[in-house]
């Protein structure tokens, strides 16, 4: 299985959902896609939604703490919502939900960044 990566721009909150596998085959593609809208939209935050993600390896892993230093040092925040329980049980394993928020759903993450 591949990765579909569908980001949408609201504001300044870069709306990034995923579904597939991010993995090293493809966390490369995550990787220069967000930093490029990132880069050029002028954005601040990130909401990442994970719903439909199968699987993520510690490159997945890489490439998300990369986006969240990334956004950190524009001042902003990063938000995951809507994980599954294994995805969600890598997160709690890697320690990254000590430094990046999950709530519940993607409606909710974009309200409490100011974006309805």
């Amino acid at each position: 299985m591949s990765l579909n990566i569908d980001m949408k721009v609201k504001q300044d909150v870069l709306l990034i959902r995923i579904s597939g596998e991010l993995d090293h085959h493809t966390a490369d593609e995550l990787r220069e896609q967000a930093t490029k809208a990132i880069e050029n939209e002028g954005i601040r935050h990130i909401v990442m939604n994970l719903e439909h993600l199968t699987f993520m390896d510690s490159s997945g892993l890489g490439v998300i703490l990369g986006r969240y230093k990334q956004i950190k040092q524009l001042h902003g925040e990063m938000v995951v919502c809507a994980i599954s329980p294994p995805i969600k049980r890598l997160f709690d394993m890697s320690g990254l939900f000590k430094i990046i928020r999950l709530d519940p759903t993607e409606e909710f993450a974009l309200e409490r960044l100011g974006v309805a």
